[in-house]
């Protein structure tokens, strides 16, 4: 055995041990790509408590450091005597603890299998693992311990004293319980090394005892699993001398065999494994948000992932759009990817062969069409502006210019699947459509923008961050139009990365008309209050509620049964359809199909000089500390940006409030003048720009550019001590004298 890395731990008020160790742990365990980059993810089969194998004696277990002190004898059996960390938990996940310590006479026992109560759980099922495609039936993991374990007590004693960590030379005493998992590790899908597969492990953890043990599964000649000796590492929590201890342990260093994936080398669990695992163990940030693709298989999403990636990483050298093609490529090849295995299990689930049709609602460059549609989802996308890259696709992709308006034209009824990709103000709106459309309809939703049903979405509780808010509010929306609303988190390179999922009813299709009444009187309830239910907001009415005398908005017969609904029954499997031409709720302004710059470019040059100015003379009012020469130039001071926009009068304010980025945008566009960093801006002072060496020529000194004396310089007019530059050295005119003309720019040539 050998330790190859051991680090101390404090314990901050905010999270303390060893609840924090366990919560580290399960990160580890159920999400391990989070520190190994090279991973998909792991699939958890199954758990069990089991006891451990009780012998005559054990061997000592040795030592590369202090005997540390048992986690019974320093009064800690479990994590603060809670339950432990649920299937999310983690540096971004949170993990729940309890209130209060363990109560002294509480047995040790209970503190520990409270701790490990939930690991690899799942919410509705605490203690039970995830079950997805080739899970190791549940009498196989029992034989599979069950022969490991007559091991340990005969011939591998050595084993049994690395995996208890007992280190006294006598087994516990009495039976002790651990909890065992069997997990899949799913490497990320490598065209260069495509031997690399999933490996299932065993993981041993013993809470009492402050250990968990990783025990790699390999299969004999005749295809059953067994314990691999070779790569049995254990990450171990320990007290001594009051302190906390992190350590990693390998069983038989000289076996070790690392396949820079799955198992990587020593040094990285010493260093890098083990300094993650010790940061996590006190960070007390919590996220209230799902892990990353847990309502599909990441076996069959990394492989759909790599392989759409080959197929369409040309798209990245032809990106004829001024956004960024390596984000939005892959992005949307990410998408792709989790939209196609959805279906997939979606038909496998229903017993259907064809694939589901699409509309994508707000589908910007079009490329998550392209490829859906290419694998073979017949669909077709809209949005209100038409780009250039919509060309290169060729006729097989279906896309359409045009604005949407939520009324009873913009339905869907033949369409199995509504898409919502960062659709902006259609998003709360796309549960609408997809209910409204037909019964069979479902919706998937990305979204970004925070929109309500008209207008901007405004947030009212402070507990709750605003894109936390408002993803609390599409899934109410979707819950108000009768979708059962699953969340997932997408693994794409976005913050937004958040998805809401509609894909079956929580009524049957008989209550179709009396439901749309529902729908209606909940979208009135967003009138004229952008308010999120979840925080104080009216709420939708409860199913089977009695429809209101009240008059319904303009242009929607709000609150009237429709049409051709006399009888619930008839509208079962269509949708229901609001008046001819009729509005579902007045107000809403689908986006501008010019898109209108907001970067303050735009702004009247005299507006920008002037709000300039008065920056600059805030700034150099707080003039630096005295003792300095009365001579010396005045570079000012530094203000917050806050501080600079409690000095700003009201109507710049509201001005600037409607360009993007607002009064930070503008001070950034002017940098001849200001620095902007970190929510401060000062005074740019331009003799730190450039260090220039003394033994340099005079014309690698003076600044070369094709602007070079095109514009007059700012300090040289406005500041009260000038510039700070000579002449020759500033790259800006100092009088009218100095000016040269602006040089002509090329026009690029059309794609």
């Amino acid at each position: 055995m050998a330790e190859v890395g051991r680090v101390a731990v404090s314990s901050p008020g905010s999270r303390r041990l060893p609840g924090g160790f366990w919560a580290a742990v399960a990160v580890w365990v159920e999400r391990p790509q989070v520190a190994n980059k090279r991973l998909c993810g792991v699939r958890l089969e199954a758990r069990r408590s089991v006891s451990l194998p009780q012998t005559g004696h054990t061997h000592p277990r040795p030592s590369a450091g202090p005997e540390p002190e048992r986690l019974a004898e320093a009064g800690e059996c479990g994590p603060d005597g809670a339950r432990g960390p649920g299937p999310s938990a983690g540096p971004d996940q949170g993990c729940q603890e309890a209130q209060g310590r363990r109560q002294p006479e509480e047995e040790p026992r209970e503190a520990a299998a409270a701790a490990a109560a939930q690991l690899s759980g799942t919410p509705e099922q605490p203690g039970k693992a995830a079950a997805r495609e080739g899970d190791l039936p549940a009498a196989d993991l029992d034989a599979l311990w069950d022969a490991f374990a007559q091991s340990l007590a005969g011939d591998n004693r050595e084993v049994l004293a690395f995996l208890t960590g007992t280190g006294a030379g006598s087994p516990p005493e009495g039976r002790r319980e651990l909890d065992l998992m069997l997990r899949t590790v799913i490497p990320k899908t490598n065209p260069h090394c495509p031997l690399r597969g999933p490996r299932r492990e065993m993981v041993v953890q013993d809470v009492l005892n402050g250990t968990v043990t990783f025990l790699p599964l390999e299969e004999d000649d005749e295809g059953n699993l067994k314990v691999k000796m070779s790569n049995v590492y254990q990450i171990q929590l320990s007290h001594s001398e009051g302190e906390w201890f992190i350590s990693v342990l390998i069983f038989c260093p000289e076996q070790w065999h690392s396949d820079g994936t799955v198992y990587p080398k020593p040094s990285w669990l010493g260093e890098e494994l083990l300094a993650r695992l010790a940061r996590w163990c006190v960070e007390s940030r919590q996220s209230g948000f799902k892990s990353t693709l847990s309502l599909v298989s990441i076996v069959k999403y990394s492989a759909a992932y790599q392989a759409l990636k080959e197929k369409y990483k040309d798209m990245v050298k032809v990106w004829p759009e001024v956004t960024d093609p390596e984000k939005f490529v892959y992005e949307d090849v990410a998408i792709a990817a989790y939209l196609l295995i959805l279906w997939e299990e979606e038909r496998a689930e229903r017993g259907e062969t064809a694939r589901q049709s699409f509309v994508d609602l707000g589908c910007g460059n079009g490329l998550l069409v392209h490829i859906l549609s290419n694998e073979g989802h017949p669909g077709r996308g809209i949005d209100v502006r038409r780009r250039k890259i919509w060309d290169m696709y060729g006729p097989q992709t279906h896309l359409e210019e045009s604005a949407i308006t939520p009324n009873d034209k913009t339905l869907f009824p033949d369409v199995d699947w509504l898409i919502g990709n960062h659709s902006d103000e259609l998003t709360p709106w796309i549960p609408v459509i997809a209910a409204r459309s037909s019964y069979a309809c479902r919706f998937f939703v990305l979204p970004c923008c925070f929109f309500d049903f008209v207008g901007k979405f405004q947030r009212t509780q402070s507990s709750k961050t605003q894109y936390r808010g408002y993803l609390d509010f599409v899934t109410e929306v979707g819950s108000a139009c009768g979708f059962h609303v699953e969340e997932d988190c997408l693994r794409i390179p976005s913050t937004k990365r958040v998805c809401l999922i509609g894909k079956s009813r929580t009524y049957p299709p008989a209550r179709e008309a009396s439901m749309d009444e529902e729908r209606t009187r909940y979208i009135n309830s967003r009138r004229g209050r952008p308010r999120s239910p979840c925080s104080g907001g009216p709420a939708p009415p409860p199913p089977g509620a009695a429809p209101s005398s009240a008059p319904g908005p303009e242009g929607h017969g709000a609150l009237d049964t429709w049409p051709g609904h006399t009888a619930e029954a008839g509208a079962g499997q269509q949708g229901a359809r609001a008046p001819a031409g009729g509005l579902w709720l007045s107000g809403f302004q689908p986006r501008e199909k010019a898109e209108r710059l907001r970067n303050c470019a735009a702004l009247p040059r005299e507006f920008v000089d002037r709000v300039v100015l008065q920056v600059a003379r805030l700034l150099l009012g707080k003039r630096s500390p005295a003792g300095r020469s009365a001579q010396a130039w005045n570079r000012g001071g530094s203000l917050s940006l806050a501080e600079v926009a409690g000095e700003l009068d009201r109507e710049t304010l509201q001005r600037l409030k409607r360009e993007c980025g607002g009064l930070q945008t503008l001070l950034r566009n002017s940098p001849q003048v200001f620095q902007v960093l970190h929510g401060h801006v000062r005074i740019r002072d331009w003799r730190e720009e450039r260090p220039r060496k003394q033994e340099e020529p005079e014309s690698k000194r003076r600044p070369s550019s094709d602007s070079f004396k095109t514009r007059i310089c700012w300090f040289f007019a406005h500041h009260p001590d000038g510039c700070v530059l000579p002449a020759d050295c500033c790259p800006f005119a100092h009088g009218p004298g100095e000016l040269r003309p602006a040089p002509r720019t090329k026009k690029k040539p059309a794609l």
